[in-house]
């Protein structure tokens, strides 16, 4: 199992420290949470403060904006140094072009769906992208529980993928713990995102391990 721990969950007075935490442990990217108090119900952080995580952070940044017409930030996504840019199917009207867009940026595409939102909704793309992100909670805030609809979800996006031939893998954001890590690894999950769960711990380290040895 991948794990991408959620800087959202991080202490921000010591955003520095929490980064070298994350540099020293084993998890497989940072996730960066981007919010605009318009798509969802929050303001997280913006580009000056993912910039100086770009310099410091030595693992592949996983940025997954949660804005209104994301098509417009893809240059300053990969100007930060980003990996793997995901965007929501809700928030922009030409998928299929800003995925494309991600892609001659020389990013990995992903695409993020909300627990309301169908996995039918990715037939026409799944074969164009590396990596689904599934909402298990509402996005805009962290803490939230696993919405338990999500399994089902996850099973019915791997039927998808393994028939089309993608290559995409799936990954999930949002009430991810050891339990409910489990579960998600044996439905088909590919990355588990983890925020609380991870910065809220006395030993992040050892939480991070946990989930990368779930299969």
């Amino acid at each position: 199992m991948k794990v991408s721990p959620s800087l959202l969950a991080a202490d921000f007075a010591h955003l520095s420290t929490e980064i070298d935490m994350i540099n020293a442990s084993s998890a497989d990217y940072l996730h960066l949470d981007v919010m605009d108090g318009v798509f969802v119900p929050n303001i997280s952080f913006g580009f000056p403060v993912l910039r100086a995580v770009g310099n410091i952070c030595r693992k592949p940044l996983d940025v997954h904006l949660m804005i209104v017409e994301p098509e417009k930030w893809i240059s300053q996504v990969k100007a930060i140094g980003a990996e793997i840019m995901n965007v929501h199917v809700e928030a922009t009207t030409h998928l299929h072009s800003t995925v494309l867009q991600i892609h001659e940026a020389g990013m990995k595409a992903g695409v993020t769906l909300n627990p309301a939102t169908p996995v039918s909704s990715l037939v026409d793309i799944i074969e164009d992208v590396e990596l689904v992100l599934l909402m298990s909670v509402n996005p805009g805030f962290g803490g939230q529980k696993l919405i338990r609809h999500t399994l089902d979800k996850v099973r019915e996006l791997r039927r998808l993928i393994d028939m089309s031939g993608s290559k995409a893998m799936i990954e999930i954001d949002g009430g991810v713990n050891e339990k409910t890590g489990e579960e998600l690894a044996e439905a088909g999950a590919d990355i588990l995102v983890a925020g609380s769960y991870v910065f809220g711990a006395p030993d992040p380290h050892s939480r991070i391990d946990i989930l990368k040895s779930l299969s």
